[in-house]
């Protein structure tokens, strides 16, 4: 199997094509790397890193903790690629929520050459947001007390004199590595392998893989004089858990609902179309990631939110109590956690899942599904299938967000390893990965090698080679 699959591997490299494809990604990719480790002038990384470094497993997580992990562990090093690509994400996202919800956008989506303007939109919103974000960052930075729970208090972050001079460079350097990413992703996409923007996000959760392995060690192996709380038990069950996690993403991310559609025969002027089989695939996770980072944003807010009103006066201090209850990994946490996640598992379904397009687009082409009256009655089999999937993909959701804070509050697991047994790192990661072997292995199947993803008819043997194309 590993021959094979190293075997396969040396094919990528016997395409010209695909072989520059890889480099190029490959290139692209560490540059993005490099910008997590640029820092800002001006502002002290190291006292951050080491806050970040002596923070207890159990604080890890959180907000801060998710955004670091998507930034690479840009975000504890002040570096300039401390926004990462997710304004970018943002932005998108919002722009496909407001097709659904406006309707001039959505006209535009379907008019020629309206796809290109609402990706100029995207990109103007990327900026708004990139200027926003990056000045509440600086902020951040600015009065680290009150973002950073536990913060030195005689400690400052920022070294400059001039506040406002320093507010302009950080958020004017935040803004362009985010739109330098931005750029990076799309020439991935146009002239790599893969799709940029989420190999960006990817490459940062990737990177913080030696860090778990350097606490995975730490947990069976302590330094001398340490007792280890971890046995070989515990390591059998954590392989199992690796295994039975990494195996429901991935199942879960290709499993599909296929509703058969029969085409009848039509006749279009002199040409006669023969009718014909085919199928409409529901995905049972059609939201993707999408319900865990809307969740994980909003509870973000009202926990900081009541944190930093608590703080201004001994009189507001009851604010604090309240925002303890909403702490990362406390029952009310989980609880609402859980139930934000089937909400918008719901919620992104109907927003961009338009069963009555599909429906008259059926009936225009003179296609139905077996046993279901074309227009209406379609319009309803669809919304009520899609409705059952979508329950069984938002609780797989819950369930995959929920294990690395159980991981990291119950276990006492480090958070850079717990995140690694699910939540948006195991979804993004196996997501981005499925999809860029599939492009490697479209490459490889039209050169007539064996792919990936094959079942092995060569053997994993080497190419199938019919003729030099």
């Amino acid at each position: 199997m590993f021959a094979a699959i190293a075997n396969t591997f040396t094919n990528c490299f016997k395409i010209p094509e695909l072989k520059s494809r890889i480099l190029f990604t490959m290139a692209v990719l560490a540059i993005c790397r490099i910008a997590a480790y640029i820092r800002i002038p001006g502002l002290d990384g190291a006292a951050l890193q080491a806050y970040f470094d002596s923070m207890p497993a159990a604080g890890a997580g959180g907000a801060m903790g998710m955004y670091s992990l998507f930034t690479g562990g840009a975000l504890e090093k002040c570096a300039i690629g401390a926004l990462g690509i997710m304004p970018y994400i943002s932005a998108t996202i919002v722009m496909q929520l407001l097709q659904a919800v406006w309707p001039p956008l959505s006209k535009l989506a379907r008019e020629e050459g309206g796809r290109v303007q609402l990706i100029k939109y995207s990109r103007y919103l990327t900026v708004l947001i990139c200027l926003g974000q990056g000045f509440f960052m600086t902020l951040s930075w600015e009065h680290p007390q009150v973002m950073f729970s536990n913060f030195p208090a005689n400690r400052a972050l920022v070294l400059i004199d001039n506040l406002w001079w320093y507010r302009f460079q950080t958020v004017l350097i935040l803004t362009t590595t985010t739109l330098l990413f931005m750029w990076l992703g799309e020439q991935i996409s146009e002239r790599g392998i893969g799709n940029g923007v989420s190999l960006i996000i990817t490459i940062g959760i990737l990177a913080r893989i030696p860090l778990a392995g350097q606490s995975l060690l730490d947990m069976f192996f302590p330094p001398a004089g340490t007792e280890s709380k971890f046995n070989l038990g515990h390591a059998v069950l954590l392989v199992g858990l690796m295994v039975m996690v990494v195996a429901g993403v991935v199942a879960t991310t290709q499993a599909q609902r296929k509703i058969p559609v029969q085409y009848a025969q039509r006749a279009m002027g002199r040409k006669v179309f023969s009718g014909g089989t085919s199928f409409l695939p529901l995905r049972l996770n059609f939201s993707g990631v999408m319900p865990i980072i809307f969740a994980g944003a909003i509870l973000m807010v009202p926990q900081k939110l009541f944190q930093t009103i608590g703080a201004v006066s001994p009189s507001l201090h009851f604010f604090i109590d309240i925002s303890k209850y909403l702490a990362d990994g406390t029952a009310v946490y989980i609880a609402t956690y859980g139930i934000l996640i089937l909400f918008f598992s719901y919620f992104w379904t109907a927003t961009q899942f338009n069963e009555i397009q599909i429906a008259d687009d059926l009936k225009k082409n003179g296609g139905y599904i077996p046993g279901v009256r074309p227009g209406q009655a379609t319009s309803t089999f669809l919304h009520n299938s899609m409705s059952r999937i979508t329950l069984a993909g938002a609780v797989f959701l819950t369930v995959i967000a929920v294990i690395p804070i159980w991981l990291s509050r119950e276990l006492n697991i480090p958070f850079a390893v717990s995140t690694f047994f699910g939540g948006t790192s195991m979804l993004i990661t196996v997501g981005v990965l499925l999809d860029t072997v599939r492009q490697m292995e479209s490459h490889l199947m039209m050169r007539h090698y064996d792919g990936f993803l094959q079942s092995g008819r060569g053997g994993g043997k080497g190419p199938r080679i019919r003729g030099r194309l």
